[in-house]
């Protein structure tokens, strides 16, 4: 059968169908608070994910990302024979082709009655198409053929997409969502031209969130954990001073930035913006995004630095001139 939710040892609600499986279909599933879903042969574990309607995915900050597609286990001896049989029945893929594929699979070029002895020892690998780049070039690199691999064993060395930890983890970075970077601004509505406007982050929204992507049946998983570690802040006009220099605000003692409390209006804020020029009858987009750092964790003591990601927002700042009067 192909593996699925009624296995004992299920992990995945896998696509029937030739080499060209896609996360697509994705099933999920809620028990004791804890939230996981099922997509392309991987089990995620979201419990400890973004969520809301203000979260978003990250954008690596270089041009790394994470696979287009991969391979991983998808159907048992049985299942193989149900899929393929019909489709050599129908001669709608040539005769030339379904003899080559009978040789492979069935008459020991190199495999034999679809490795019916080998049940319950290995599975048949095949090719997954990773949720959203469906439309992507690079989701047509995994073309070989569907191929055993035994309980335990490795998977073939010249098939770099084949699921590993690491693998995982690159698929994890995939399902992370992070919260909106919208700031707390002091003044709140409204501030004037040539005053230093605070801005601040509330920590307790910006905690580090992870996705664990494991396939139970290999015995591996990986934990990609994001960490909050910068905002930087992008005032929407040139006409503006930023609170450090660069626009970049660390993260400390849990939060960036710090709160605007009477008594500071003096005082140069650690983390803001000063505008220069009046916004007009409209207002300055200003943008700010969070830089995340990514690390996973896998098993068998795997592990490392992933590329960072970012997530931002744009908020409207009404700039208004000082008014004075003349007496």
């Amino acid at each position: 059968m192909v593996l699925g939710s009624s296995d004992p040892l299920a992990w995945a609600e896998f696509t029937p169908g030739g080499g060209s499986g896609t996360e697509t279909q994705v099933s999920g599933d809620q028990k004791d608070g804890k939230v996981s879903a099922t997509a392309g042969g991987v089990v995620y574990d979201l419990s400890k994910n973004g969520s809301g309607t203000s979260t978003g995915a990250m954008t690596p900050t270089t041009t790394w990302t994470p696979p287009a597609c991969y391979y991983a286990p998808k159907y048992d001896p049985d299942a193989l024979e149900a899929y393929l049989t019909p489709i050599w029945a129908a001669d709608s893929t040539g005769y030339e082709w379904d003899a080559t594929q009978r040789d492979r699979y069935v008459n020991g070029k190199p495999y034999k009655d679809f490795n019916k002895d080998k049940a319950g020892k290995g599975y048949w690998w095949d090719s997954y198409v990773t949720k959203g780049r469906e439309g992507d070039p690079g989701a047509l690199d995994c073309t070989k053929p569907i191929f055993w691999v035994d309980t335990g064993d490795a998977p073939p060395a010249d098939v770099p997409q084949a699921v590993t930890p690491e693998i995982l983890s690159q698929l994890a970075y995939n399902e992370i969502r992070v919260p909106s970077t919208k700031v707390t601004l002091a003044p709140a509505d409204k501030t004037k031209v040539n005053l230093p406007t605070w801005a601040w982050l509330d920590g307790a929204e910006f905690k580090p969130v992870s996705v664990t992507a494991s396939v139970p049946v290999l015995g591996i998983s990986a934990t990609t954990t994001a960490r909050p570690y910068s905002l930087k802040i992008d005032p929407g006009t040139p006409d503006a001073v930023t609170y450090p220099a660069s626009g970049v605000c660390e993260f400390k003692n849990g939060s960036i930035g710090e709160a605007y409390a009477k008594g500071k209006a003096g005082e140069t804020p650690p983390c803001g913006v000063k505008y220069l020029h009046s916004s007009g009858t409209g207002s300055y987009p200003l943008k700010a995004t969070i830089t995340w750092k990514i690390s996973w964790t896998g098993t068998g003591g795997t592990g490392g630095p992933l590329d960072d990601g970012t997530f931002g927002a744009t908020q409207d700042v009404i700039v208004q001139e000082i008014q004075s009067v003349n007496r």
